[in-house]
């Protein structure tokens, strides 16, 4: 009988989330942005805590506009560090205001986040057929480098795991385990 990845509880948001995001190939700027930062922000909690405030972040990040958040004074910084709807740890935040203008940088550089981002896998996710999630990385060398390379242009929260973490959830790889529905879904939309 087919079944859900291994990690995906039964919380309606997490099923939701798994069932028609993870995993797919993501290639809109502002949403790339947006997920880079809620990979972030997530370091230390359960990826659910972020998936409960992620509505939040929405409405307090302009829809992850990259322009917008790189405009944000320390006045707008303060007001996100008292907004409850958030995870208000001082340097994820002021991480996430830097990448905004790291990305606008980047976007400058290569004409687009996604350009860049998708040329670490020749623009086609990697399909991986793993059985459990017993076999799935924490990290591989691709997202070694990814994160090195993020790093060297002044990205914050962008280490090995979360750069994985974020690969898997825009796409540029499937981990989707074979025997769960979504395996063979996302894997045709590779191949687009």
């Amino acid at each position: 009988m087919n079944k859900r990845c291994g990690w995906c509880s039964d919380d309606p948001l997490y099923i939701k989330y798994h069932d028609e995001e993870w995993g797919v190939p993501l290639h809109d700027e502002h949403r790339l942005f947006e997920m880079l930062t809620l990979e972030g922000a997530q370091a230390g909690l359960s990826w659910i805590t972020v998936l409960r405030k992620r509505e939040n972040y929405r409405l307090a990040f302009d829809q992850f506009d990259p322009q917008r958040v790189a405009a944000y004074t320390e006045d707008k910084m303060l007001a996100l560090l008292s907004n409850p709807g958030l995870i208000r740890n001082r340097a994820k935040i002021k991480s996430a205001i830097n990448n905004a203008k790291c990305v606008l940088s980047l976007q400058q550089e290569f004409g687009s986040l996604d350009r860049f981002l998708w040329s670490y896998v020749d623009g086609k996710p990697i399909q991986n057929a793993w059985p459990d999630r017993g076999g799935v990385p924490a990290r591989t060398e691709l997202s070694d480098k990814l994160g090195k390379d993020l790093k060297k242009r002044g990205f914050g929260f962008v280490g090995s795991t979360i750069c994985y973490a974020f690969m898997q959830a825009v796409g540029m790889v499937n981990d989707h385990e074979t025997g769960c529905p979504q395996h063979k879904s996302v894997r045709k939309l590779g191949k687009r």
